[in-house]
């Protein structure tokens, strides 16, 4: 099984994130969920180098500040394995492009997130986000749509437990 370097990215402003609804490529793995901004690394390319690159290539903007928040291993049974580099930025320059090529770009407050189509998985790294937590290892694992595990720093979580019982 193959296995990938990708990075995902959420800008932060006024309480809101910079999401995609993925709506536009056929066959895609995130269809009609919505994530941050990012993708694949290339040769030779660093996460930070990725980072850049493509959340210029997705909104036009230019990182300035930005924060390595957590390595995510996403596991789905029959696909290659992803070691996402998740990041949060609070500062860039440009204007954001008025089309995007993956998806539709929206400002989306931090509250209402929760309630959008996600990965179950990233319901957690949301949560820990917004708990501000220190730099994490999350492992997520899944068939098909179904989250079937969950590692927080090399510890199982509940994570039904974690995201019923736990306020940021």
């Amino acid at each position: 099984m193959r296995k990938s370097l990708t990075t995902l990215c959420y800008l932060e402003r006024d309480g809101r994130y910079l999401m995609m609804h993925r709506v536009k490529k056929r066959n895609d793995i995130n269809q009609d969920k919505w994530i941050g901004v990012g993708g694949h690394a290339e040769d030779y390319e660093s996460p930070e180098d990725c980072l850049l690159r493509e959340v210029w290539e997705e909104t036009g903007l230019t990182l300035t500040g930005y924060r390595f928040r957590g390595l995510v291993t996403f596991a789905l049974k029959g696909v290659e394995t992803q070691y996402m580099c998740l990041y949060t930025a609070d500062a860039w320059t440009g204007e954001l492009c008025a089309e995007c090529p993956e998806g539709e770009l929206e400002w989306v407050e931090k509250e209402r997130v929760d309630g959008l189509p996600l990965w179950t998985g990233d319901k957690v790294f949301f949560r820990l986000l917004a708990e501000n937590a220190p730099f994490f290892s999350l492992k997520i694992s899944y068939d098909g749509d179904v989250l079937t595990d969950c590692v927080l720093d090399g510890r199982a979580l509940d994570w039904k437990r974690f995201l019923e019982s736990r306020e940021p």
